[in-house]
C-alpha cells in the first residue's frame, strides 16, 4: 500500500500495533484479510482528514461506531465528516467502524480497542445489551465518554443522547395513519430492523399506544428483524402476505422500504398510506414517485454537530450528561428539502 503517513499515525487510526502495520504495508505473511482491510480503511480516513488535521488548534480523536443499513451508515459518515470539518479551532480525527450488522462480540471488541488506545469520545449506535452497558461503564471510569446516536441506552453510563425523540415520532406516525385509514378494523404493518434497538422499540410502543386509542379496532401486524436489508425484509414480509392478510397502512421504523413495497406489489397489494423514517436516498426517490406518503425526518447533521461539540468540550464527568433530542419533521412529496 502506498502512503505518506508515519506508521505510528496509521497504527493509532487503525487501532493496531506498529508491528502489525509494518507487516501489512510490506505485504508480509500471517496477516488476516480483516486486518488488511482495517489498515486500508485507516489510510483512507487519514487521507480524507488530512486538511482538517492541518488546522491550527487542539487535536481530538472521535470514534464513530454504528450498526445500521449501508444507506444509513453512509449518512452517518457524511454527517460526521461535515461536523468534524466545521469544529472551530479544533482538528478532529475521526475513526469509523460502520457495519450493516454487528454482533455483540464485535461491538465489545471495538470498544475494548478504543479503551486501550484512548479517545476523546465515542459516538455509538448499537443494540441495548447488558454487556454493552457494562463496557460503557468501564469506559466512563476510563474517562472516555460515550454518546448515543439515534437509539439510546437510558440508565447506562452513557454521557448523553443525540437524535430523534423516538416516542414523539411514534405518536406522529400514529396520528398520520389514523387520519388516512377507515374506522372499520384497519390493518397496519409495522416493521423494525431489530427488537434490541431501543430507539425503534420506543417508536413502536408510543405508536401502538396511540393508534389503538385513536382506532380501537385496528389490527397491528409486526414484521420485524430484517435489519433494514432488502432480502431479509422481503423474506419477513413474504411470510405474512402469503396468509392473504390485507395491509391498509405501513409504519416502517427500520428501513428496507423499497423491498416492502416490492413484496407487497408481488402479492397484489399497495397500502393506502406509508409512513417511513429518514430522508435518505431511497426514501427521497420513493417520495418523489409517490410510492410513500410521509417520511419522519430529523436533522442528523445537526445531531452529529451537537454531539461532537459535547465530546470536544472536555467535560468527561460521568454524572454530568449532555443530551439533545431532535424535532420530528414531516416530509411529503410536496415539501422535500432542497438538499434532498
Amino acid at each position: 500500500m502506498t502512503h505518506r503517513f508515519p506508521i505510528k499515525e496509521i497504527a493509532r487510526q487503525a487501532g493496531l500495533g506498529p508491528a502489525t502495520i509494518d507487516r501489512v504495508l510490506n505485504n508480509r505473511a500471517n496477516v488476516s484479510p480483516q486486518t488488511r482491510n482495517r489498515v486500508a480503511a485507516a489510510l483512507r480516513e487519514l487521507k480524507a482528514q488530512e486538511a482538517q488535521l492541518a488546522t491550527q488548534g487542539r487535536s481530538v480523536i472521535l470514534d464513530v461506531i454504528a450498526e445500521a443499513p449501508l444507506r444509513f451508515c453512509r449518512e452517518i459518515r457524511i454527517a460526521a465528516q461535515s461536523a468534524a470539518s466545521a469544529m472551530p479551532g479544533v482538528a478532529v480525527r475521526l475513526r469509523f467502524q460502520l457495519q450493516q450488522t454487528m454482533t455483540e462480540a464485535e461491538i465489545l471488541a471495538a470498544l475494548a480497542r478504543i479503551a486501550k488506545r484512548g479517545s476523546n469520545g465515542i459516538c455509538l449506535k448499537a443494540r441495548d445489551t447488558p454487556l454493552l452497558r457494562l463496557a460503557i461503564a468501564e469506559l466512563a471510569i476510563a474517562r472516555i465518554p460515550v454518546f448515543t446516536l439515534v437509539t439510546d441506552l437510558p440508565g447506562s453510563a452513557r454521557h448523553g443522547y443525540f437524535g430523534l425523540d423516538n416516542a414523539e415520532a411514534g405518536r406522529t406516525a400514529a396520528h398520520l395513519l389514523a387520519q388516512s385509514l377507515p374506522d372499520e378494523r384497519p390493518t397496519i404493518l409495522t416493521s423494525r430492523s431489530q427488537d434490541a434497538f431501543r430507539g425503534e422499540t420506543d417508536r413502536f410502543t408510543a405508536f401502538r399506544d396511540l393508534i389503538t386509542a385513536l382506532k380501537p379496532a385496528v389490527q397491528i401486524i409486526d414484521a420485524s428483524g430484517g435489519a433494514g436489508m432488502t432480502a431479509s425484509t422481503s423474506a419477513q414480509l413474504d411470510k405474512i402476505l402469503t396468509s392473504q392478510v390485507r395491509i391498509d397502512g405501513v409504519y416502517s421504523m427500520g428501513g428496507g422500504n423499497a423491498a416492502i413495497l416490492r413484496t407487497m406489489a408481488a402479492h397484489g397489494q399497495r397500502p393506502r398510506v406509508f409512513v417511513a423514517h429518514d430522508l435518505d436516498r431511497e426514501n427521497t426517490q420513493l417520495l418523489r414517485h409517490g410510492a410513500i406518503g410521509f417520511v419522519l425526518h430529523h436533522d442528523l447533521g445537526r445531531d452529529m454537530a451537537t454531539l461532537f461539540a459535547a465530546a470536544v468540550s472536555g467535560n468527561k464527568t460521568a454524572n454530568q450528561t449532555a443530551s439533545a433530542s431532535s424535532d420530528v419533521q414531516i416530509i411529503t412529496p410536496y415539501n422535500l428539502p432542497r438538499f434532498a
